[in-house]
């Protein structure tokens, strides 16, 4: 899933609502040489998006080809609806896709190697159906073994889903490194997966393994690195993911939290009839759930300014939100993540 020649599918979601897709052109290793969009067709990634690498919008797969002169070596599926369903208005593009010799990458909960027609189409054409959401098949429970790892153990947590966990995550681990800091990035979900190439996809995981799924990732990396960023899924008052936020949680053991949040959220994104509780009251939330496994403080934030269009008032609410947090802040992609590696380091969770 890195350094290979890719179309990303988002149609009538880029860029606001394709997460995967932005992720992984802003982070991956691969070459985006078109996103299909319907609405958008005619457009360049510039005009949306102007901090990565330019490519064309198109309508369809078959103009992706031609636009990318045949250069494609597989399809990635960068939107996932609340469920992870597949969109039926989606199949042409990947049975052409197929059709031209290319891998689809989906991270999507419906599964496309369980699709008997696109698992038929994929054998006659030789290529890959990769579900990067496909949980491993020997995972188990947890031993507790993540507290013994040699590493630091860093998570990011949210106020809610869709806050920048991920994004954070990276950028924390990019901002480690340039100081000094072996750090490594440990990801728990699709883009990450995508991304990184490796990982276990969290919220796909039987209940009794999630613990475990992440606490097998830790004791992999944890004698060869000296900083460990775990990407945080959910919210541990999300009415649907809270679940996997405290396996992740549970898992990780980890030693210091990075809460993440969205300046101006005030209710659960698709949930909007529940309402976030105060900043403050994460600090809390989060540092007593993780207590009876492994004590850890909220030791910075990262905080997302993307709607904020005033570089001034982006500023004032990242310095008001650290206030309530009683620790550094910063947003990771307009400000970069130093204010948090600062927090991190701070607590002794680095080695410069």
């Amino acid at each position: 899933m890195t350094d290979e020649q890719i179309v990303i599918l988002a149609h009538e979601k880029f860029p606001d609502r394709a997460k995967t897709a932005l992720g992984v052109m802003r982070y991956g290793d691969q070459d985006v040489r078109a996103v299909l969009d319907r609405d958008t067709a005619g457009d360049s990634v510039s005009d949306h998006v102007p901090d990565v690498a330019d490519a064309p919008v198109v309508a369809s797969f078959a103009d992706a080809l031609a636009a990318a002169d045949g250069d494609v070596d597989a399809l990635y599926i960068g939107i996932s609806p609340i469920g992870g369903e597949f969109d039926e208005s989606w199949r042409d593009d990947v049975e052409a896709a197929i059709e031209a010799g290319c891998d689809v990458v989906s991270g999507l909960h419906y599964f496309l190697n369980e699709d008997a027609a696109l698992a038929a189409l994929a054998d006659e054409h030789g290529v890959d159906l990769v579900d990067v959401r496909e949980p491993a098949d020997d995972l188990t429970v947890a031993s507790g073994a993540s507290r013994d790892v040699a590493a630091n153990v860093v998570l990011t947590v949210g106020t809610d889903c869709s806050v920048g966990k991920m994004t954070a995550s990276l950028e924390i681990v990019a901002a480690a490194r340039e100081r000094g800091i072996d750090a490594a990035f440990v990801p728990t979900g699709q883009t990450g997966i995508m991304i990184a190439g490796w990982g276990n996809p969290i919220d796909r995981v039987v209940s009794d393994f999630t613990a475990g799924a992440v606490e097998e990732m830790l004791v992999e990396l944890g004698d060869d690195h000296d900083l460990l960023v775990v990407e945080g899924q959910g919210s541990i008052v999300h009415p649907a993911y809270s679940a996997v936020t405290c396996g992740i949680l549970h898992g990780a053991m980890p030693d210091g939290l990075v809460l993440c949040h969205a300046a101006g959220r005030e209710a659960v994104h698709g949930y909007e009839s529940f309402s976030l509780p105060p900043l403050a009251d994460y600090v809390d939330l989060y540092e007593g759930l993780a207590a009876p496994v492994n004590e850890a403080r909220v030791v910075a934030g990262a905080l997302n300014t993307k709607d904020v269009d005033d570089d001034a008032t982006a500023a004032d609410a990242v310095d008001d939100f650290a206030a309530d947090l009683g620790a550094p802040a910063a947003d990771p992609v307009r400000d970069g993540a130093d204010r948090i590696v600062d927090g991190i380091v701070d607590a002794g969770l680095g080695a410069e």
